[in-house]
């Protein structure tokens, strides 16, 4: 039996609190139900789903290959695991405004605290740093607007994402922001942000807006601490594929340990105990449930 006992709408409600409470909100992304636990047990605010990582999760490339069921449903695994709120990404939102419309209603009924939608064209590029197309503003702002009048929980948060920085400038992405704010959106997404002067002009420019950061790996710009984002004003920070690219790592450390040796027994050490799998997976208050009931062990 899952250790949740949250209700989706006290997952939003938690969300909007901690935009509202000043303090910086810590949402590592998980790419599997048991992360997602994890993630909860380590003591961080929230999930999330990037784009990106659902996709390969699903072993396509992040290139708006994976329809929106795809995405929401394989989301809707891991944000119902956990007890933390969910901010999924659903890339330009799959379409045209209304159909962002149409993806905005399957996530609040999929019981998602909120979602972010991009300004890229669609489908999308994804999370390609290497590529730094744009819709026209009044396109991406008709999204929002959409979206938001669709929405019937007012809890249920959005988010617009700008690219604009990576190929049009601060000053563009800046813009475009205060736009996607004035049509409806809860939070900004301030992609190819560079350093902390970027988000200082973002904080000046958009005094009462919440902000989102995100430390992607791998990416142009600069990977900054906790503290550093706190100082600055941000709200919410993502680690969006951290956790799948340590997985990974070690996941195939472990295969090619085997090819080499012939047996696992060197890297064991580097693996989750049995005991810690166990409670992760049946928390101590969870265990009344299963009276009688043999758990086998992994």
């Amino acid at each position: 039996m899952p250790p949740v006992s949250l209700t989706a709408s006290d997952k939003r409600r938690a969300l909007r609190a901690g935009l509202a409470s000043g303090q910086l909100l810590r949402f590592p992304g998980a790419f599997s139900p048991l992360a997602a636990r994890l993630i909860e047990d380590e003591g961080f605010d929230g999930v999330s789903l990037s784009g990106a990582v659902l996709s390969a999760e699903l072993g396509l490339p992040d290139s708006g290959l994976a329809a929106v069921e795809e995405v929401a449903g394989r989301g809707h695994q891991i944000a119902r695991a956990t007890d933390l709120p969910s901010l999924i990404d659903v890339e330009a939102g799959f379409g045209a405004p209304i159909n962002a419309a149409r993806t905005l209603g399957l996530l609040e009924d999929l019981g998602f605290a909120g979602c972010f939608i991009a300004d890229r064209p669609d489908p999308g590029c994804g999370g390609r740093f290497d590529q730094t197309g744009v819709v026209e503003t009044g396109a991406m702002a008709r999204r929002i607007e959409a979206a938001a009048l669709a929405r019937r929980d007012a809890g249920f948060v959005l988010c617009a994402r700008t690219d604009a920085g990576a190929g049009g400038g601060l000053d563009a992405a800046i813009a475009r922001a205060k736009a996607y704010r004035d049509a409806g959106a809860d939070l900004i997404f301030a992609e190819a942000v560079a350093d902390e002067r970027g988000f200082e002009a973002f904080r000046r420019a958009l005094p009462d807006t919440p902000l989102l950061a995100s430390m992607a790996e791998f990416a142009p710009a600069k990977l900054l601490t906790a503290r550093t984002l706190r100082n600055l004003g941000i709200n919410m920070v993502i680690y969006p594929a951290t956790l799948l690219r340590l997985a990974m790592a070690s996941a195939e450390v472990g295969l090619k340990t085997i090819q080499i040796e012939g047996s696992q027994a060197s890297v064991i050490e580097r693996m989750l105990p049995r005991t810690r799998l166990h409670d992760l997976l049946c928390p101590r208050d969870d265990r009344r449930f299963d009276a009688g009931t043999v758990v086998s062990p992994l």
